[in-house]
């Protein structure tokens, strides 16, 4: 299983925008063939920073998550209204026993 922890910071004003960009985005990332959980949450320590969590059944799932026109639209909406650039690691979980 692939997991992606990912992470936007909003510029002032602009959280609204980007909390609905996100959630469209997790929403239809969701029907998308190979995707096991696709999730946005509030960061309370940070009011303007919203947090990501993705697991993926593969590498190629999540490959071809990222070619999806919509989620490069996402990235660049987000982008644009962001005070850095958008966060994103990507593990690769191994089955424990």
């Amino acid at each position: 299983m692939i997991i992606v922890w990912g992470s936007i910071e909003a510029l002032g004003g602009s959280l609204e925008e980007v909390t609905r960009l996100s959630l469209e985005h997790v929403r239809r990332s969701r029907t998308e063939p190979g995707c096991i959980s696709h999730s946005v949450q509030a960061d309370v320590e940070n009011p303007s920073r919203l947090i990501f969590f993705e697991e993926w059944q593969d590498m190629v799932a999540l490959q071809t998550h990222f070619a999806v026109p919509e989620s490069g639209q996402f990235v660049q909406q987000v982008s644009e209204l962001a005070a850095a650039p958008p966060d994103i690691k990507i593990f690769e979980s191994t089955p424990v026993g």
